[in-house]
């Protein structure tokens, strides 16, 4: 038996096909997504000005810096030594987490075309950001 035989056919291997046809639509589904991302991501690279506003806590009120992005990979694009880390996602959604020393913060949002925006939370403090596409 192939595995093909019609449903109606006693015996036939009816799950046979269906498992092809799911495979097929996993591997068409993966592709997909692959060339979505692939393609997607770098409409988001570039240098974007981020700015940070304490809501709740004790921390300092407002701050502005620089994030790389290429290929979707978030990364310091200043001069001081903070370790940034994170992904954009091909639907814009974001999520980052920032380290220097022993504080850190951890962010998420979204962007679109040249803005985005979105909250963070570190040790006590919270609150929201704003970015906007500078190259």
């Amino acid at each position: 038996m192939s595995g093909l035989e019609p449903p109606d056919q006693p015996g036939a291997p009816m799950f046979h096909l269906q498992n092809r046809i799911c495979w097929g639509a996993v591997a068409l589904l993966a592709a997909t997504v692959t060339a979505t991302t692939s393609m997607a991501l770098p409409r988001y690279d570039g240098v974007w000005s981020v700015s940070i506003v304490t809501v709740k806590g004790d921390c300092l009120a407002s701050y502005r810096y620089p994030i790389r992005i290429a290929n979707g990979v978030l990364a310091n694009g200043g001069a001081l030594d903070i370790n940034v880390r994170g992904r954009v996602a091909a639907s814009g959604a974001i999520t980052v987490s920032v380290s220097h020393g022993t504080t850190s913060a951890a962010g998420s949002g979204h962007l679109s075309g040249n803005a985005g925006r979105g909250s963070w939370r570190g040790g006590s403090c919270s609150g929201s950001w704003t970015a906007e596409r500078r190259s």
